[in-house]
């Protein structure tokens, strides 16, 4: 684990939280639902518009209650692979701005930009610019909230939303945080506001004029410390990096130029091994392959595939990613391609891989050409030569042309997941 430094007295940690995050994206990849109130779920909201929103529609609200609030409002199902898309391509301008930044959930973060100063600027212009690649590249909005603390640069998110920027200056605190209502403390839901409110504490204000152990025999010991704190602006947590990502990826631009089947899968499979490379040197095996496609609309669509094992071996992962590539070959020839990715998730640690009867050989699963540890002991041989020699002294024949008896296998049962 890496540590963010004590900032002092300054304003430095940013929290960046995308506006309704599930919709935003499905306004952004569908022309035809900006500025229409949108909710996606099915049964249950599990994000709306802020058209939505303003129509009185929460999170994890039934859906007959929410269109009752709002009838015109359009509901869609959720494309979860199009949310994770957008999260890493989010994530990916986060990692550029500083290398300290704690993921909170798939859109929400915290970035300690304390030290960047003289090179960046200061914490309000380097926010700034988040927001701006973040539409640019992404084409989502995001609202960040700058502040001393991780509690602090939180609040001021939420209050600067939607697609906002919001500086809390540390000599300006106690006037930003007193007048807002006892629900933006961190840890208060329903039930502890109920019970703060049933004894006249309506704001944070109210609740900082109290004594830590007054708080503590209303809410709890562990809630009563909290809040105590919360509303004296303490919040010495610092930002915590260091938590393994959740898969392992990589792609190419490909321009506008037509490609044949055949080119795609041999540039697949070349992005295959540099995956599957990087699986092995950081010892981390995976179960789901997803294949990610851009085409010259600039639309987007993912597929993917669970095997029913953990691996980092080139020839399953591959042949699975080739597999799903076939399958999307009609939508690629109608809508013509210029981005081709392949990425590998639930992912463990090699060491944690349990061996299964019989040994060697999966003789019940198709997905596996060649027994097991054939495939293990050519990835290990190629992996040596290649750190002895450098990346492209050794070359797979698959990758060198497609000549007869060189592809990939077609494999069955294999069902795309939009």
């Amino acid at each position: 684990m890496i540590r963010s430094d004590e900032s002092g007295r300054q304003a430095t940690i940013l929290h960046a939280d995308l506006d309704a995050f599930y919709a935003s994206v499905e306004q952004r990849d569908d022309p035809d639902l900006r500025g229409r109130p949108t909710i996606v779920g099915g049964g249950i909201v599990l994000a709306a518009s802020y058209e939505a929103k303003r129509c009185g529609v929460k999170t994890a609200m039934n859906e007959w209650r929410a269109l009752k609030l709002c009838p015109h409002a359009v509901v869609v199902p959720p494309r979860f692979e199009a949310y994770t898309e957008a999260s890493r391509a989010v994530f990916d301008i986060f990692d550029d701005t500083t290398p300290l930044v704690e993921g909170i959930s798939i859109d929400e973060a915290f970035l300690d930009v304390g030290g960047l100063g003289r090179v960046s600027g200061t914490p309000e212009a380097i926010a700034a610019q988040l927001r701006a690649k973040v539409r640019e590249r992404v084409g989502l909005a995001i609202t960040v909230g700058v502040a001393r603390t991780k509690f602090l640069a939180k609040v001021a998110s939420g209050v600067g939303k939607p697609d906002g920027l919001l500086v809390v200056h540390p000599d300006r605190e106690t006037e930003f945080l007193y007048p807002l209502p006892v629900e933006r403390l961190w840890g208060v839901g329903p039930v502890t506001a109920s019970k703060l409110n049933e004894r006249g504490l309506m704001t944070v204000s109210d609740v900082a004029g109290l004594s830590e152990a007054g708080l503590v025999a209303m809410v709890g010991q562990a809630a009563g410390r909290q809040l105590h704190a919360l509303a004296h602006h303490r919040d010495p947590r610092p930002v915590v990096i260091g938590k393994r990502r959740g898969s392992v990826g990589s792609q190419q631009a490909l321009g506008r130029s037509r490609r044949s089947p055949e080119e795609l899968e041999t540039l697949l499979l070349g992005i295959v091994d540099r995956v599957t490379r990087r699986l092995r040197s950081g010892h981390r095996v995976g179960r789901t392959v997803v294949l990610r496609l851009r085409f010259a609309d600039y639309t987007r669509a993912t597929r993917s595939h669970t095997l029913a094992w953990s691996t980092a071996a080139t020839e399953p992962l591959g042949a699975v990613a080739v597999t799903l590539l076939r399958a999307a070959m009609p939508l690629i020839e109608a809508q013509g391609i210029t981005l081709i990715g392949m990425a590998v998730a639930n992912l463990s640690n090699d060491a944690t891989v349990q061996l299964t009867l019989p040994f060697g050989r999966r003789q019940r699963d198709p997905f596996v050409p060649l027994a097991e540890h054939e495939t293990d002991t050519l990835d290990r041989a190629l992996d040596d030569l290649r750190e002895r020699f450098g990346s492209a002294a050794p070359t797979r024949a698959s990758l060198l042309g497609r000549r007869p008896g060189m592809q990939m296998p077609m494999l069955p049962d294999v069902v795309p997941t939009d």
